[in-house]
């Protein structure tokens, strides 16, 4: 799959069939339709993309929220199918962009300590551990990654 084949959008209601069965491959305890739908509609410091093909497929999503100068990364998820592809790392990038754009210069996230592909991708964008969250997934561990802007010396 060729990234130059992708659309990266702002998540939108109607995305949420897609979102959902992604969701549900993807995660051992998955946000309920409801939890979308809330970010969406409700929660101003949101910010939620989807990665369609070339058909207009939901691949991928991904969402932060932007508040003042941090950034806190709530979830990234490419269907099982798509993964290794560069998928994640595209919507890794447009988040963390966003971010900046909108005037932050840190970046938080939690991942599962097992989850070593996610930490290997997040590692290359710069993201250091800087933390544990114990029991944060019910059934293992959360480590807190931070992502910092640097500043430009002038």
């Amino acid at each position: 799959m060729s990234q130059e084949k992708l659309t990266i959008a702002p998540m939108v209601l109607e995305d949420l069939d897609g979102v959902m069965q992604i969701e549900r491959d993807s995660f051992l305890y998955p946000w309920s339709r409801n939890s979308f739908q809330e970010e969406l509609l409700t929660n101003r410091f949101a910010y939620y993309i989807t990665a369609k093909d070339a058909d207009g497929f939901i691949i991928g999503y991904a969402g932060i929220w932007i508040l003042f100068d941090e950034g806190h990364i709530t979830t990234i998820a490419v269907k099982p199918l798509c993964r290794h592809k560069g998928v994640g790392s595209l919507l890794l990038a447009h988040l963390l962009k966003k971010a900046q754009l909108e005037g932050a210069c840190k970046v938080f996230l939690e991942v599962r300590d097992s989850n070593l592909q996610a930490r290997r991708i997040y590692e290359r964008f710069g993201f250091k551990v800087i933390g544990k969250r114990k029991r944060y997934y019910f059934d293992e561990d959360a480590l807190i990654m931070a992502w910092f802007l640097e500043k430009v010396k002038g």
